[in-house]
């Protein structure tokens, strides 16, 4: 490309482009076109416009045209780019979303991307855009299961009423076992962590024997009475409560949250339970764990202290656990309850009913 434009600026267009120069608010780019225009004015060559801006020599012959063809203005405006690919039709979309709703070919389980993109006659990146759109994810799904308990409903409003407003002068406690906790020994160590690499661990392992741990979560303040067994017969649960009956302050009711496990129906501990009036279970519904609020304890339990551990005996794990029980009791959290019974009730009201 050569220079073919003598650029000749009148005086209104040169005050112009110097008020476009000399403003701070305008855009960058129209402010490097009006400094191309006015060097070129003064006579100087393309070559040295060039060098003098920064730009490039196709730039400086490009905004020069440009100018001589539509003025001041022509260098404010950039030209309308070319039309790209054109946008899905609707009814193409329409179609994608229902057959991505409705179930797959063939038996599939769910549709691919690849699969949809074959049935549509569409391309991988359209059907991903599609679905990104409609937040379409049918490589996902999650779980339910809805409780058979007759009194679901009455156990849960009086579980949920514990942890929502619990009684004056009471004390409400979670209460349940995490069994089989498994100590195991990695084969060897591991390498840490580094920038651009995960830790590693090997697949294998070494079991060194399993243990029970009782716990008791107070809903109040946070704090969780805990102890290592191991096994998880009615024995070992009395033993347990009996630590948690001298642990709670004496004048204090305790409300205690207690899922369906045979041990605690066991005849001895409901004789231990007449022999301490001031306990009172509360019974989760069958398949409601979800309401056991222990079970949150466990779960931060397992996460941050045994899932990537290495033990070399029951000991070993045992002394973790309580460490990891002590560090928590230091700044435990109250237990909060936010959902209500009655919009719990009305969300499993929009579930699939049970089968028989």
């Amino acid at each position: 490309m050569a220079q073919t434009v003598c650029v000749i600026v009148s005086a209104s267009d040169k005050a112009r482009l110097e008020a476009i120069v000399a403003d701070r608010n305008r855009l960058q780019k129209h402010v490097e076109r009006a400094r191309v225009v006015l060097a070129s004015a003064r006579g100087y060559p393309v070559q040295r416009v060039a060098a003098q801006l920064g730009v490039s020599r196709p730039m400086v012959w490009r905004w020069q045209r440009r100018f001589a063809e539509k003025g001041v203005a022509g260098l404010l405006r950039d030209k309308a780019r070319k039309p790209g690919k054109a946008p899905i039709a609707a009814e193409t979309v329409a179609r994608v979303v229902a057959m991505t709703c409705a179930p797959p070919p063939h038996q599939a389980t769910h549709w691919t991307g690849r699969a949809m993109a074959k049935a549509a006659g569409i391309s991988l990146r359209s059907v991903q855009r599609i679905w990104d759109a409609h937040q379409l994810q049918p490589h996902r799904v999650r779980t339910f299961k809805r409780s058979k308990d007759p009194h679901f409903a009455t156990k849960l409003i009086d579980i949920v009423g514990l942890y929502v407003d619990p009684p004056a002068h009471a004390v409400v406690l979670s209460i349940d076992e995490k069994s089989q906790i498994q100590a195991l020994d990695r084969t060897q160590p591991g390498l840490p962590l580094k920038p651009g690499r995960c830790g590693t661990m090997t697949h294998d392992y070494k079991r060194h024997g399993t243990t029970t741990l009782f716990a008791a979560l107070n809903i109040l303040d946070g704090s969780v009475i805990g102890r290592c067994m191991q096994q998880h017969r009615h024995e070992e649960f009395i033993r347990f409560l009996n630590d948690v009956e001298r642990a709670v302050p004496a004048g204090k009711v305790i409300e205690a949250v207690v899922d369906n496990y045979a041990t605690h129906k066991h005849p001895k501990v409901k004789t231990w339970l007449a022999r301490h009036p001031r306990w009172t279970f509360h019974f989760t519904p069958t398949s409601g764990s979800w309401l056991s609020a222990v079970e949150n304890f466990f779960s931060a339990l397992t996460r941050k202290r045994i899932l990537r551990g290495s033990f070399h005996s029951i000991v070993d794990l045992q002394a973790a656990i309580k460490r990891y029980i002590a560090e928590h009791n230091v700044e435990p959290r109250p237990f909060v309850w936010k959902a209500s019974a009655a919009a719990i009730l009305a969300k499993l009201g929009r579930a699939p009913a049970p089968s028989e």
